[in-house]
């Protein structure tokens, strides 16, 4: 049993220093999978021995049982705050402070996390208790849910630690775990967090500490509390202590830096201020203490705070002001999207006047009205946001925020389908906020296939007035055409052919080219076999879209209301009025359809044909054509440099043909 006792010993001491190396050195020195298997012995020795199990072991991090209620703590050493600098004159004033009593300072910044102030107590190397800050004076007992942050030392590293040290810093929520927190939460209907600091502070002082070990927090030190038998290293200066609790494993920003003058310091600000939206976590300032410990001890303390610290804050991202109407915009892809008009306020560093809402869905999380007081968030350069609602501060006349039925920009329906969180223009053809990506898919090659019509062709196009609809396309003469940049008359003599020449096409390319959401190439095909004739796409009522193969009922909704819209049937009448026609499909009986029901799938380089002429002409033949193999597969044709889908196939027994054998069946 000494030996089983021994071997769990040291695999909690190698899993700890390898927690330590990770998250602290930020330097891993075995791979993730080396880990999980140290990891998995521990976890087996500990189910099959629990006497020996230490409670500085990593597997004791996933929570234990809930507890009723917190217990007080009273701090060996009262948990300060900070005095506050708004503006550089603030700060400015504290220096000279400083220097006026004990002469010319060396200063260490670091960033102010935006977390809870927690003090964490080590005795003999090992985590004995930890606490919120509370009132400064008694805090919560929160030790077993500090015990499931991965990034904090059950035991601390190396040896010459003293016999006790209390360790001071922020739990934090990384800004990529609070995004994944929130998605959780509306996954499971429940209410989100408004900041990660509120997120932090919640699932640090969850009685179930599970909860807490589900929440990937994070921890900085930044500073000492009470030490008895107090190392060498650490009387000379904070800077130096803060390097020896690193030593000892305790994760320390690697944002500090020592400023031995006023101009770094104002240029650390900066700095930190600029970054502010790439940090991994969320700051509202940067602390500025002096560094020499002797100068802290002869500046001593007002009644709440050191006289040697300050926080000099950044402008406030978040703010409260007045929602006083909302207006619908209507994005390049017919979005409908909500937008606050706020009572100017100034946060972030800017006068912010609107703040977007995103869809109907988010409107109804917030519950926000018109005439409500609202708390707006702007972080670096992201879009301002609404993030909650002060209902206290309610007033009787706010009233509901309606969706428009009919778009703002060209009066077509608005749709939105049931399930789906954005509502949609359907005049996709005619509405001008949609124009020019309208013609860039109505150009684009697998649908009219225009030669020359590139993006930036098109963008000219409308922005100097020439085309407002994809049918004033086939006007364009090539003197118009030359007024776009970097296009002669040469240029544009072959550009007016090749939108000539695009004028023969196909009807399934025609029903593409329209750009009726969720119709892609393949169901675009099984309309036109379906229905033959565009007149009758266009007045099939519901139960006949959902008869065509791969037409579920939203894509029926969307055709239907497509061809609903005045305006788009005014652009596809004039569409064909300008020359656009393709061959009439014949009437086939489905007899006469040699692959109907089977299921084709295009692999590799083909080289007769190209790979959408092969799909087109099996899917005239009444073949599915899919874009992965499966049990269901009933033939792969491989081309060239056939890949993994050819290893499918013969897995699973597929038959598989190559491009002679395709031609074959075509031709035959």
């Amino acid at each position: 049993m000494q030996a089983i006792q021994i071997e769990m010993a040291e695999l909690s001491e190698a899993l700890n220093q390898h927690n330590i190396h990770y998250y602290v050195d930020d330097s891993p020195t075995i791979p993730d999978a080396e880990y999980d298997r140290l990891m998995q012995r521990l976890l087996i020795l500990e189910r099959e021995n629990p006497q020996f199990i230490s409670p500085s072991s990593p597997s004791q991090r996933v929570g234990g049982l809930a507890l009723a209620k917190f217990d007080q703590i009273t701090h060996l050493k009262p948990m300060l705050s900070l005095d506050n600098a708004f503006e550089q004159a603030d700060f400015e004033s504290f220096n000279k402070r400083i220097t006026d009593k004990v002469g010319v300072v060396e200063y260490v910044c670091e960033p102010k996390l935006d977390g809870l102030a927690v003090s964490i107590t080590y005795r003999n190397g090992v985590l004995e208790r930890a606490a919120t800050r509370g009132d400064g004076a008694v805090g919560e007992d929160i030790t077993e849910n500090v015990r499931t942050i991965k990034s904090i030392p059950l035991k601390l590293r190396g040896e010459g630690y003293p016999e006790l040290v209390e360790v001071r810093g922020e739990v934090f929520m990384p800004k990529a775990a609070f995004e994944a927190l929130n998605q959780r939460q509306i996954a499971k209907g429940d209410k989100v967090f408004v900041n990660p600091r509120n997120a932090a502070a919640g699932s640090l002082r969850q009685l179930d500490s599970k909860i807490t070990a589900s929440r990937a927090l994070g921890f900085y030190a930044y500073a000492l509390g009470v030490v008895e038998g107090e190392a060498e290293a650490m009387k000379a200066s904070h800077y130096g202590q803060l390097q020896q609790l690193k030593v000892w494993g305790l994760p320390v920003s690697a944002e500090v830096k020592v400023c031995d003058e006023l101009a770094k310091v104002y240029a650390y600000y900066q700095d930190i201020l600029n970054r502010r939206s790439t940090l991994e976590y969320e700051i509202d300032g940067v602390v500025i203490k002096v560094n020499a410990i002797k100068q802290q001890v002869n500046l001593g303390f007002v009644a709440k705070a050191p006289r040697w610290a300050i926080a000099y804050k950044f402008p406030a991202q978040e703010e409260m002001t007045l929602l006083e109407a909302v207006d619908f915009q209507v994005g390049r892809t017919g979005a409908i999207t909500p937008v606050a008009r706020l009572q100017p306020v100034f946060v972030g560093g800017v006068t912010v006047s609107n703040a977007t809402l995103h869809n109907a869905d988010e409107i109804a999380r917030l519950g926000v009205k018109v005439g409500d007081t609202v708390i707006i968030r702007r972080a670096g350069d992201v879009i301002p946001q609404i993030v909650a609602v002060v209902l206290e501060k309610r007033l009787d006349y706010a009233c509901d925020i309606t969706f428009p039925q009919h778009c703002p920009v060209c009066q077509s329906d608005v749709e939105r389908i049931e399930g789906e969180a954005v509502a949609r223009c359907t005049g996709g053809l005619f509405c001008e906020a949609q124009r020019k990506e309208a013609i860039k898919h109505f150009a684009s090659r697998k649908a009219l296939n225009i030669d020359g019509m590139g993006d930036k062709v098109v963008e000219q196009l409308i922005d100097k007035e020439l085309v407002k609809s994809p049918a004033d396309l086939f006007g364009l003469s090539a003197s118009a055409i030359t007024m776009l940049d970097r296009m002669a008359m040469k240029s544009a003599t072959k550009l007016v052919a090749a939108i000539n020449d695009a004028k023969s096409t196909t009807l399934a390319r025609f029903l593409y080219s329209l750009g009726i959401r969720e119709v892609g190439e393949a169901t675009a095909a099984n309309l036109a076999a379906y229905f033959k004739t565009l007149e009758a796409v266009r007045s099939a009522s519901l139960e006949q879209l959902l008869a065509v193969d791969d037409v579920g009922n939203i894509v029926a909704q969307h055709i239907n209301h497509f061809f609903a819209q005045p305006h788009n049937l005014e652009v596809v009448d004039k569409l064909i009025e300008s020359g656009i026609h393709w061959p009439s499909i014949e009437q086939v009986d489905d007899s006469e359809l040699s692959l109907k029901g089977q299921t084709w799938v295009l692999t590799g380089t083909l080289n007769v044909l190209n790979r959408n002429d092969a799909k087109a002409q099996l899917q005239a033949l009444g073949a599915k054509v899919a874009g992965s193999v499966s049990k269901n597969t009933d033939c792969l044709v491989a081309g060239e440099a056939a890949g993994s889908k050819l290893a499918k196939a013969q897995e699973l027994g597929v038959k598989v043909i190559d491009e002679q054998a395709l031609m074959a069946i075509l031709q035959s």
